[in-house]
């Protein structure tokens, strides 16, 4: 069976729908029945667009990661422009940490609910993570890092930990500790 990956109110609302559900509430909790209930839509239209469950959540994560490669661009080239450019990246996760509903990354969420590493779950997170890492590590280059792959690696644990712990903890303590760390790893400690 193909879908139909045009993009239709049906669709969108589907999309929608089902993003505010799989942040909410998880993606395994969340079944095909209630998404097309909230979005007022048939089985059948639900099946036009999309395979099965595991294709809207696929769908969901390529949205969310859309979402954030649009925020974020590229960074610059300029050294202090670079340094800058990690400092804002950095406080938009700070940000996002302390947002009313704030329920952790849909990335690691997806990764816990989703432990086949093969999945097309798993490809899209390992994929978003990829970009967002390089995407990082040439910014670090571009600021003059010393190791940037190295420092790279070290920012997306900060951010993954931050995202843990403002979910689980104190958001604006995870946010603190986030940019403090930041700032060192910037500073070259």
């Amino acid at each position: 069976m193909t879908t139909d990956v045009r993009s239709t109110p049906a669709r969108e609302r589907l999309l929608r729908t089902a993003s505010a559900l799989f942040y909410a509430e998880g993606l395994r909790s969340v079944g095909v029945d209630r998404v097309v209930e909230e979005a007022s839509v048939t089985r059948a239209t639900f099946y036009r667009h999309f395979a099965g469950k595991e294709a809207l959540v696929v769908a969901y994560l390529q949205d969310v990661d859309r979402g954030v490669r649009e925020r974020v661009a590229e960074p610059p080239a300029a050294p202090e422009e670079a340094a800058a450019f990690v400092r804002r990246l950095t406080g938009a996760v700070g940000e996002q940490l302390c947002g009313p509903g704030f329920r952790g990354c849909p990335f690691i969420n997806a990764a816990a609910e989703h432990p086949d590493p093969a999945s097309p779950v798993r490809r899209v997170v390992r994929e978003h993570r990829r970009w967002l890492g390089s995407t990082v590590e040439r910014a670090l280059g571009a600021a003059g890092h010393p190791d940037p792959p190295g420092a790279a690696r070290r920012w997306t644990v900060l951010r993954d930990g931050a995202m843990v712990a403002g979910y689980l903890d104190d958001p604006a303590q995870a946010q603190a500790t986030l940019e403090a760390a930041v700032d060192d790893l910037l500073a070259g400690r």
